[in-house]
């Protein structure tokens, strides 16, 4: 995908919009989808184009039928009132948030009228977003996928490739607020029945991930968890560099930071979220009301594992762990 299909947001714009100025301009007869993401564009561009797979299936074609606009918040949370306010103001007909919990809450928080298309980790009720997963009731509905239940499993996968490790750092990012306190809610259980004593390290920017290193390293910690959020995903090079620098085998959330060397990831299958997402906000375009579009549950999970980057680890990967991948990279 080109660069300039995406918007990214950026603090100090010469301008008070956050948009193009030719979307400004779009005839008003198209519909407006802002499509806001807690990532950047690069991290993104796989689950962009599934997003707008899903908008195809139910004939809209994006620059021909449907105009989607993209705020990329590479980890700036704190941008979100201003981008939300933004939205709400012009309107738009969707804003999707697949994948953020915080944008999804701030649009939540924003607006009671503009149909909201989440995707959510944590139960979605339980967040406030909807009254229940069968009737929404209200302007949001979206996905449930599971992020946050599977988190034993990943720490349990991370176990069984390096057994003898006792000493296990969990990096989250605190600005991920309902991220960070349901890992921490269910780590610490997952983590004594492993046998494993766990290290909490708070990280957002680059040279946060940096000190959380040089912390883990200088504690000796034998494995790194990493939290699902999407300012962490952004930094993915940066985390997959210094794990192999300072040899620490780490599990991630994300299949896209394994395809660039990082070791393993096991979670719902991001993409195939983000398609049902374009495929609910389809349904809205086409007058469904989100308050009767029952939340779907992602049952999609995937396990993906780097092989070389085992190796060069020095690790030895169970063959039945290596059986049960949905992919080997090699």
């Amino acid at each position: 995908m080109k660069r300039r299909e995406f918007m990214t947001l950026l603090g100090g714009a010469a301008t008070p919009s956050f948009w193009p100025l030719a979307a400004q301009a779009q005839h008003s007869a198209t519909p407006i989808i802002a499509f806001v993401n807690g990532s950047s564009p690069e991290f993104s561009a796989g689950r962009a184009a599934a997003f707008r797979k899903g908008l195809s299936e139910t004939g809209f074609v994006e620059r021909q039928n449907v105009t989607v606009e993209y705020y990329w918040l590479e980890g700036q949370y704190e941008r979100l009132p201003l981008v939300m306010a933004e939205l709400i103001r012009r309107p738009v007909a969707v804003i999707a948030v697949p994948g953020n919990n915080p944008a999804a809450l701030a649009a939540k928080a924003a607006t009671a009228t503009i149909p909201i298309v989440f995707g959510v980790g944590d139960d979605p009720v339980k967040l406030g977003l909807v009254a229940s997963l069968a009737r929404p009731g209200g302007n949001a509905t979206g996905i449930n996928f599971f992020v946050q239940e599977v988190l034993g499993k990943r720490l349990g996968f991370l176990h069984d490739v390096v057994p003898k490790a006792v000493r296990v750092a969990v990096l989250v990012n605190p600005a991920n607020a309902t991220v960070t306190e349901t890992t921490l809610q269910q780590i610490p259980e997952a983590a004594r029945a492993l046998g494993l004593q766990i290290q909490v390290l708070n990280a957002d920017t680059s040279s946060e991930i940096e000190a959380a290193f040089a912390m883990l390293v200088r504690d000796r910690a034998e494995g790194l968890f990493v939290a699902a959020d999407g300012s962490l995903n952004t930094r993915r090079v940066q985390l997959a560099t210094l794990a192999a620098r300072y040899g620490i085998p780490a599990s991630y959330s994300a299949r896209e930071v394994v395809e660039i060397g990082g070791l393993m990831s096991y979670g719902g299958d991001a993409r195939d979220m983000f398609r049902q997402a374009g495929v609910y906000s389809g349904h809205i375009l086409k007058g469904v009301n989100p308050a009767e579009l029952p939340v779907a549950q992602s049952t999609k999970f995937e396990f993906v594992i780097n092989l070389s980057t085992a190796k060069a680890l020095g690790l030895t990967v169970p063959p039945g762990l290596l059986a049960t991948a949905d992919e080997v990279i090699q």
